[in-house]
């Protein structure tokens, strides 16, 4: 039996975008000058995001920007 049209797997639902990491909020912060602050661990996860979106975006070239 064959699935209609609409239920069939998409070659992209095994490769989707990265998602961005989440901005941390300002309390999250506690600016007592920890050695790993929040906003130091969020700039290495945008950062790997970043890389990983660019990977991604070469292995779709035709795809428009990742929608959030």
């Amino acid at each position: 039996m064959m699935l209609p049209e609409h239920e069939l797997p998409r070659p992209d639902d095994d490769d989707p975008p990265p998602l961005p990491p989440d901005k941390p909020l300002p309390a999250e912060c506690c600016e007592s000058g920890c050695p790993i602050c929040v906003y130091d661990l969020y700039a290495e996860a945008l950062e790997e995001y970043r890389h990983a979106l660019a990977e991604w975006k070469r292995r779709h070239p035709d795809a428009g920007p990742p929608s959030l």
